[in-house]
């Protein structure tokens, strides 16, 4: 029995997140149908990273246990054969030992895209949050300095998550505008429950004068929810990467 780990992209508008729900269809059951439709074994297939519904990933991580005699370059196209064309199979790989798709994740990145203009863009909409209010991008910047570092994320954590702890490390936090295209782009060891969402939605209560820029590290410091903006909507959210110590793939 070998570890393969797959490299996927999907389009989440039409799934209730990554992991299995009893009230919604799922990437995971999708994935999970695939392979027993490939293989003739029903296995679990893990992944990096739960997703809310309607999230995107351009680069997800997923792994399966199986005896396929399949060889890998070959796999992605027989996987792809039996899923949804808003799910592809990029890459296939046999795991190294104790691979995890998320235990072993060094850092993640995420892109979240706001439309800031009076009228949305339709070939867009599916892909980002429709704010027509116009926002204060430079203040906008200002803010998202003060999340830099390691800090306890409490204040930025949704109800209902299940992190041992809430204290994450964030690496980089990069604002792009560009026609009324607004892109956040964040990375860190690791996020908590809508933690990228949220985080959004106070840049925004920035952007739009509700919140001062100088008022983040308060905010940080409270660890209480009620401190920070709203929850953006998911259809903005896309995971970019999961980055591992030990484990690649090549870019296609």
């Amino acid at each position: 029995m070998r570890n393969i780990v797959l490299r996927l992209m999907f389009d989440g508008s039409a799934y209730h997140g990554f992991q299995r729900q009893k009230n919604g269809v799922t990437i995971q059951e999708k994935l999970e149908d695939a392979v027993f439709a490939i293989t003739g074994g029903r296995t679990p297939v893990l992944g990096c990273s739960r997703t809310d519904a309607g999230v995107h990933a351009r680069s997800y991580v997923a792994m399966f246990a199986s005896e396929v005699g399949i060889p890998m370059p070959q796999l992605p196209k027989a996987l792809n054969s039996a899923l949804p064309d808003d799910i592809r199979v990029m890459q296939a790989k046999v795991a190294p030992e104790g691979f995890h798709p998320i235990f072993s994740a060094k850092e993640k990145t995420y892109e979240y895209t706001i439309i800031n203009r009076r009228v949305n863009d339709v070939f867009r909409r599916k892909y980002a949050w429709f704010y027509p209010i116009l926002l204060d991008v430079e203040r906008m910047r200002r803010a998202a300095s003060w999340f830099i570092g390691e800090h306890d994320f409490a204040t930025f954590m949704a109800a209902g998550g299940t992190a041992k702890t809430s204290v994450r490390h964030i690496t980089g936090l990069d604002i792009e505008e560009k026609d009324g295209l607004i892109r956040i782009r964040i990375t860190a060891n690791g996020f908590l429950y809508n933690m990228v969402r949220i985080i959004t939605g106070t840049l925004v209560y920035v952007g739009n004068g509700k919140l001062e820029s100088d008022d983040i590290p308060d905010i940080i410091r409270a660890c209480d929810r009620r401190r920070a903006g709203m929850t953006a909507p998911p259809e903005g959210l896309m995971l970019l990467s999961t980055v591992y110590p030990d484990f690649t793939f090549e870019e296609k």
